[in-house]
Order: structure tokens, then sequence, then C-alpha cells
């Protein structure tokens, strides 16, 4: 049996049990702001027992170890999420840059309606090209008002073309800071494998350095899509577009951004420069970005542009100004880059060539077949007009946005209910750290008394002895 100290020991051992108990109970308490942090328990078991005559004997408790309350399931679930949240946010910011760029009152109007705009829109600026070629068949108008009105959309369409090339290269610099981060991820994701697996493999917990690892996991799913594997020495591995680019303690690989042509950035892996599908994270989010919506948007502009230069110029070309002029364009450029008007006539506007016929006393026709564009269908606009197709250009990029906002707040809902759901499972409950603490509060006091019950016994033997 026992015997007063082995029963004294027992007492120690449950001391220092519920001590050790009350101590993690209070890191919880401290940590329970920290989003990184995964509650703890201590494992508290059953100590050596001892064979006696009358059957085992139990030895007291022993605190065998520290572990974490994690669901790896929904760990993953969290990361992939991460993924497509990134994505969405980056496609949204982006294409929400643009809507500012454009200047326009987005709407989701049909190939048959008109966008609401601005008054300093460029559907406000064709509105007046075509009413100041209108004013032109009345004999009423004037040519310096028509010139004026076209540099305005000619201004116009040069500044949103610079600014979408602006956003495009903004997103180019994101993705090369994305890629920059995601690599420091990778190196201390290799690093914290090695630290956990040493401090396990020597028998200690890394419940921290878990903690942190599973953090910067989720921060690098926040930027590119991930797949992760759990190896069983505690480590784990880290594949993007199905690359290695973690294995155990080694970042075996890299990211890399590399240019497809044009200017516009893309993804490789360093050891073997295999270009990667990286479809989510805000890198996959702004390069779709920047060759969907955007790209789109900058096709549309430049089509209408060049269409509005065809089409103005081939009318306008076979007119005669009021001195007998001819043969001269209105409109210069290719496309909403660089689409100008005609030096000659901004330098002279009564070189205005609105009549089909030479003299001053000519006819309006050329002037009148201009304003008629506004509402012309046009085969390379998709049988749209001009505004028409301006109009749908506009509604197209509001569509987007609203895409990308309804899927980016569905992800974030979904983001949330998993971050709840492990909050519930592995996050700090300060309801039942109190009661634990409590608990081991009452079990120390116990334990406690029971050490001075056993000093009381043994003051009694020593007396018996000295009697």
């Amino acid at each position: 049996m026992l015997g007063l100290f082995g029963t004294l020991d027992l007492a120690s051992r449950s001391l220092a049990a519920q001590q050790e108990a009350m101590a993690v109970a209070g890191q919880n308490m401290a940590n329970v702001n920290n989003p990184a942090y995964a509650d703890e328990r201590a494992v508290i078991q059953t100590s050596d027992t001892l064979e006696t005559p009358a059957g085992e004997e139990g030895t007291g408790a022993d605190v065998a170890s520290i572990t974490e309350v994690r669901d790896s399931l929904l760990d993953n679930q969290v990361v992939a999420e991460n993924s497509v949240t990134g994505s969405f946010t980056a496609q949204q910011t982006a294409l929400q840059n643009a809507e500012a760029y454009l200047g326009e009152q987005l709407t989701s109007a049909s190939t048959s309606g008109a966008a609401a705009s601005s008054p300093d829109g460029l559907a406000a600026m064709l509105s007046n090209l075509f009413n100041s070629f209108s004013s032109m068949t009345t004999g009423t108008g004037d040519p310096s008002a028509v010139v004026q009105a076209a540099q305005e959309v000619t201004s116009q369409f040069n500044q949103v073309s610079a600014s979408l090339s602006q956003v495009r290269g903004n997103l180019n610099t994101s993705i090369q800071n994305d890629v920059a981060s995601s690599n420091q991820d990778l190196s201390q994701i290799a690093a914290l494998n090695q630290q956990i697996v040493v401090a396990e493999a020597g028998g200690r917990t890394a419940n921290d350095l878990v903690d942190t690892r599973q953090q910067t996991i989720e921060n690098l799913a926040g930027m590119v899509n991930i797949s992760t594997s759990a190896q069983p020495d505690g480590s784990i591995n880290i594949s993007i577009g199905g690359v290695q680019m973690v294995t155990g303690n080694n970042a075996v690989d890299s990211l890399q951004t590399y240019d497809s042509g044009g200017g516009q950035l893309l993804i490789q892996d360093a050891n073997s420069a295999t270009p990667l599908a990286v479809s989510g994270g805000s890198i996959g989010g702004n390069i779709t970005a920047r060759d969907g919506g955007l790209a789109g948007l900058q096709t549309s502009l430049d089509t209408l542009a060049s269409q509005l230069i065809t089409q103005v110029n081939n009318i306008y070309s076979a007119g005669y100004d009021a001195g007998g002029g001819t043969g001269q364009d209105f409109f210069t450029g290719a496309n909403a880059a660089d689409i100008g008007v005609n030096s000659n006539l901004v330098a002279d506007p009564s070189q205005f060539q609105g009549s089909s016929t030479p003299g001053a006393g000519g006819d309006t026709q050329i002037a009148l077949s201009l304003a008629n564009l506004a509402t012309q269908n046009n085969p390379a606009l998709g049988h749209q007009s001009l505004t028409q197709s301006y109009a749908q250009t506009v509604a197209n990029l509001g569509n987007a946005i609203d895409t990308a906002t309804d899927q980016l707040n569905t992800s974030q809902a979904i983001s949330t209910t998993l971050t709840n759901q492990r909050s519930s499972e592995s996050g700090v409950s300060i309801d039942q750290e109190m009661t634990d603490l409590m608990q081991f509060q009452k079990a120390y006091e116990v334990s406690a008394q029971l050490v001075t019950t056993l000093n009381a016994m043994m003051e009694t033997v020593i007396n018996m002895k000295t009697q």
C-alpha cells in the first residue's frame, strides 16, 4: 500500500496536475481574441498503479499532454474558401476601378436600352456630338460647336483608354506583389514544418507553431489556390497548380511571373518554368478581371471608336465645305487610344464638310447623314447603333460588377459560416474556461486539503514515537 508518504506524493502529483490545467485555461483566456489560436486542453490521465495484495492501487494523476482542439476538415474548408473569396474580392475591386474611370452610371440595360450616364461621361458626349451634327442641318448650327463636341468625345476616349491601361498595369503590379508574398509564405511554412517535426519527434507539443502555420496557409490561400497534404511526421506539403512547392521542411519550388505577350503577366513555377493554372486567390482574381472584364471593356471601346472613325469619315470625306473644299477626314487614329479630330478642322472649323454639293448654297445632306449615325444599326457592332453599342458596353460592365459582387457575397457568407463553425469547435469559450477554471480550482483545494490531512496524520505518528 502507498502509506503516508506515498499518499503525500499522490496529493503532490494532483496539485501539479490541477495547477497545470489552470495554466492552460489561463492561456486560453489570454488568447480569446486571437483568431489564429485554437483552444487547448490539458489531458489528465491516471499515473502508474501499484500492485498490492488487495489489487491495483492508484498513485494519482499526471498531465499527459496539452492538445489542441482542431478539426482538419474545417481547416481545409476554410483554406479552400479563402481562395474563392480572395479571387472574387480582387475581381470586384478591379471592375469597380474600371467603373470609376469610365465615369458612367452603370445599369443593366438591354441591347435596345440606353445607359444612364453622367454629364461628363462618354454617352453624354456622343449624344452631344450627334446633336451638333443635327444642328448643322437647320442652317443655324455652328461648326465650332461641332469641333468642340468632337474634341470632347475623342478626349474622353483617350482618357478612358489610358485609365484602363493603368488599371491593367496596376493589376500586373498586384500580381507581382502577391507572388512575392506567396513565396515568403511558402518559405515560412517550410520553416514551421521543420520546427513542428523536431518538437513532436522530441515528445513535445508544438501547438503555437501549428497555429502560426495554419494562419500562414490560410493567408497563402487568399492569394493563390493551393492543395495541402498532411504528413505522418506533422508536416504539411503544399502544391500549386499540380506542382509541389513545399515538401516537409523544404521549399522545393516557388512562383514567378512571366510575360505571355503584351505585358500580360501570368504565373509559372521557378524551377521548370511550367505555366500554372491559377484560378483562385487574389492572383487568380486579378488575372481573371484583367483578361476578362477589363479586356472585354477595352475591346468594346476600341471597336466603338474604330467604327465611329470609319463611319463618320466615310460620310464626311465625300462632303464639301462652304468654300468647296472636300476629301478631308473628320477623325484621325484607329482606336480609343489614338482617336482625334483632324487638325485642319480644329484650326479652321469653317472647313466643316457638311454639304453633298460644293458651294456656299449647298445642301446639308452630309450633316444629316452624320446625325443619322446615332440611330443607324451597324453590323460590326452587333447590328446596334453607335449609341446602343456603348450603352451595351456600359451595361456589360455593370452586369460583371453585379455578378462579382453577388459571388463575393455568397463566398463571404460561406466563409463566415465555416469560421463560426470552427470557432464553436476550436475557438476559446470564456464560459467554458471559467467553468473549467472553477473545477480545477476546487480539485486543487481538495488536493491541498489532502496534504493538510496527511501532514496532521504524520504529526500524530511522530508524536506517538516520542511519547
